[in-house]
């Protein structure tokens, strides 16, 4: 099992700032439903530079790449490269992992399964992608991964990352691709009572909810947005973005959307999937 370590400017307070599906391609020029991906992804990175928003790591989860090539991870990690702080990833559905191992294992840019966050959380990163298929699974080695790293660190309070949505969001279309096995999935999370927070990619909207008594939630990709409650395929015209989490040293999560401002970024609102 891989494990870092990772400390707070303040010592307290954990900041993670989430960036996810940016669905790249190797050509900069490469266009999704109408939307330039490196150029919408660029513009989210700048915003938040712009507004100078303080974070101690990046957590990128999943989808990263949209055509699998080196170049799209290498558009990725030149899009971060400005900080000093570290990326913590996870592979999407689109995703391709020899790729992704190949260009994103520079320094600042990490794969592992579990970060010890300062003195009091820690996060357990999943793989949920299922090869060739856009639904996720999360398999008994994962399982067996999530239920050593809480046992290993019962005193400390976790946040655990994956791909795909853990339960329904009331869009059947999408929540066809949700996690698949979300019931032992469920059975492992509630035998543990440390655990906080889960954060996923995938729905290319904003989510934060509580379900079994703890938050789960969901970032706007850096691209285009899925509209919320649609039982049919449909986009919405609200602007990409970013999530922003504070983890407090009692258990207490905190967190907000940041979204790019303006309207330089047009989907096709007719297209009837992707």
């Amino acid at each position: 099992m891989r494990i870092r370590h990772l400390f707070s400017q303040d010592n307290h307070t954990i900041r993670l700032l989430q960036i996810t599906d940016t669905h790249l391609f190797a050509d900069p020029h490469g266009s999704l439903l109408g939307v330039n991906t490196v150029a919408s992804y660029k513009a989210v990175i700048g915003e938040i530079r712009d507004q100078y928003i303080v974070f101690d790591a990046i957590i990128a989860t999943g989808d990263l790449s949209q055509d699998h090539s080196a170049e799209s991870y290498q558009h990725f990690a030149d899009g971060i490269s400005g900080w000093i702080q570290p990326c913590y990833w996870l592979p999407g559905n689109h995703d391709c992992q020899l790729e992704m191992l190949a260009v994103l294992n520079q320094s600042t840019l990490v794969r592992c399964e579990q970060v010890l966050l300062g003195e009091h959380w820690q996060m357990i990163i999943l793989d949920s992608q299922v090869k060739g298929v856009p639904h996720g699974y999360v398999s008994n080695k994962q399982l067996m991964l999530l239920e050593q790293t809480l046992i290993s660190q019962p005193k400390r309070h976790a946040l655990v990352l994956l791909h795909h949505h853990p339960l329904s969001v009331g869009s059947a279309w999408l929540d066809q691709h949700q996690l698949h096995n979300q019931g032992v999935f469920w059975l492992c999370i509630e035998r543990h009572n440390n655990i906080k927070g889960i954060v996923c990619g995938h729905i290319h909207q904003a989510l934060d909810i509580q379900y079994a008594g703890l938050r789960v939630m969901a970032a706007p990709s850096t691209c285009i947005q899925f509209l919320p409650d649609s039982d049919d395929f449909a986009l919405d015209s609200t602007n990409p973005g970013w999530r922003e989490i504070s983890l407090h040293q009692d258990g207490t999560i905190i967190s907000k959307i940041g979204r790019i401002k303006g309207s330089g970024f047009h989907p096709d609102m007719n297209s009837s999937g992707y």
